[in-house]
């Protein structure tokens, strides 16, 4: 079998971190990466052997997947313009900016007949991994209570720093914060309800942020989540408790150091935190190489689009609940 042709949209710091990923696979062959129009994105390129292409159509000419690796906003419409290409897409967190948006990508991938999945890679650190496996094997009975820690420092950009524009990234709640709204609903299921608040809520002009969200899950249980963009360089702390009927579950990042922070030096990322694992092999490429399984092989996806968009929909609540200062119900499915 002939081995899959790789190009990422996006050549700033997630961009290089799923290039290195795509290296360490066998399978895999990075054919072209493409960033802001008009200026070929060399310097990635030269790295892995790439061709820079100046557009996106000219990279969907040269390759099998489109792998999305650009800003929040951007998401969409790159994902339409693959799948009119007949591209599989593999498309970073969050799947969208907008609820939406993230369902009608969904539909033209299925329409399309093309792969979408989307890379909430946390499913994919060993910790987070282990913990829902004993969730799976009843080692703890059924989940009641869940808390859930990500705290790090506000990203910064040399230039054009997207992520503190709430209007392309969403915000804390959903550019960080979403990787654990999405692992609440693995281990216990679908949220009915989010109620939150914010620094940034109480107080627009706060150069920090620091969001509190409790969801309720239609199981009956309640996950307490929190995100933080309000600690000092290089500061990256997780922590996690899964309280079920017959046991607890936990982790600590303080305790263990199984997350530490990698700050890639790039032109264009700034200071980005990259959280790690201390396993032999980045979960990044644990991620890419589930991947690529599921495209060449027919894996069952660890992550789906369909989990990608109910993350994006808890989200949308969390920031609704933070505006209105009410519990908000999350959309369901349809």
């Amino acid at each position: 079998m002939s081995r899959t042709r790789i190009g990422i949209v996006g050549a700033g710091f997630m961009g290089s971190v799923h290039a290195a990923g795509w290296a360490a696979c066998a399978d895999a062959d990075l054919v072209a990466v493409t960033s802001t129009p008009g200026k070929p994105p060399t310097q990635l390129a030269e790295q892995y052997g790439m061709r820079a292409c100046a557009t996106l159509e000219e990279l969907l000419d040269l390759v099998d997947v489109v792998d999305i690796c650009a800003p929040t906003d951007l998401h969409y419409e790159i994902t339409l313009a693959a799948a009119a290409a007949g591209r599989a897409v593999i498309c970073e967190k969050p799947l969208a900016r907008l609820p939406a948006h993230g369902a009608q990508m969904i539909e033209a991938c299925r329409e399309a007949g093309v792969p979408l999945l989307v890379a909430h890679v946390v499913r994919f650190f060993p910790e987070y991994a282990a913990a829902k496996a004993s969730v799976d094997n009843r080692e703890i009975g059924d989940p009641a209570v869940v808390r859930l820690t990500r705290a790090t420092f506000q990203p910064a950009k040399p230039a054009g720093n997207w992520f503190v524009d709430e209007q392309r990234s969403g915000g804390l709640h959903l550019d960080l914060m979403i990787h654990d709204l999405d692992y609440a609903r693995w281990v216990a299921g679908d949220v009915v309800t989010a109620y939150a608040r914010s620094v940034r809520g109480a107080r627009p002009a706060a150069d920090v942020d620091h969001v509190a969200a409790i969801l309720r899950h239609r199981s009956g249980a309640i996950s307490h989540v929190e995100g933080s963009w309000a600690y000092p360089r290089p500061t990256f702390r997780t922590r996690g408790e899964i309280a079920g009927t017959t046991g607890v579950l936990e982790f600590d990042s303080d305790r263990s150091a199984p997350v530490r922070p990698v700050l890639r030096a790039h032109p264009e990322a700034g200071d980005t935190p990259l959280p790690s694992s201390p396993l032999a092999e980045p979960p990044h490429t644990t991620q890419l190489r589930h991947f690529l399984a599921v495209l060449r092989d027919g894996a069952e996806p660890v992550v789906t689009a369909e989990d990608g968009l109910a993350a994006l929909r808890i989200a949308a609540a969390v920031d609704e609940s933070i505006t209105t200062g009410r519990p908000v119900e999350v959309e369901a499915p349809a």
